[in-house]
């Protein structure tokens, strides 16, 4: 079974969650790019990064992400403020620009988790693809 979402929607979702939007667009079969814009010395510069799916373990989701110490840095910022929101408990900061989205940490989550198996997150032109099986 399939679930697919529209960049925009992820975005749209993302911006009324977050109060920001984040400009989501594909990278590769596994991979997103991801703009995020940044006031710099009175200026604002957008800067993005390439979010890949390596590995689902049960409803734990491991990304890796493109950049070097300043993007790495950026992203343990906007995740030391995100853990402060609903949801915040879900992210995970790895060694290696990596993070892990736990799921399971989610009421929600977890119990769609209870009836089905995540086996693969996608991408193409137009759609995130979410690829699941239910339990038997």
């Amino acid at each position: 079974m399939e679930l697919r979402l529209t960049y925009q929607e992820i975005s749209n979702l993302i911006e009324k969650k977050a109060g920001r939007a984040l400009p989501i667009a594909y990278g590769g079969p596994h991979t997103v790019r991801v703009s995020y814009d940044v006031n710099v010395m009175f200026k604002s510069a957008s800067v993005g990064i390439d979010l890949t799916v390596e590995r689902i373990v049960g409803s734990d989701i491991y990304l890796a992400y493109s950049g070097g110490s300043g993007i790495d840095f950026m992203v343990r910022q906007a995740i030391g403020m995100a853990k402060s929101r609903p949801g915040g408990e879900l992210i995970e900061p790895l060694d290696g620009n990596r993070i892990l989205l736990c799921l399971s940490k989610n009421t929600q989550a977890g119990t769609i988790f209870d009836h089905v198996t995540l086996e693969d997150i996608r991408f193409d032109e137009q759609y995130a693809i979410i690829q699941f099986s239910p339990k038997g």
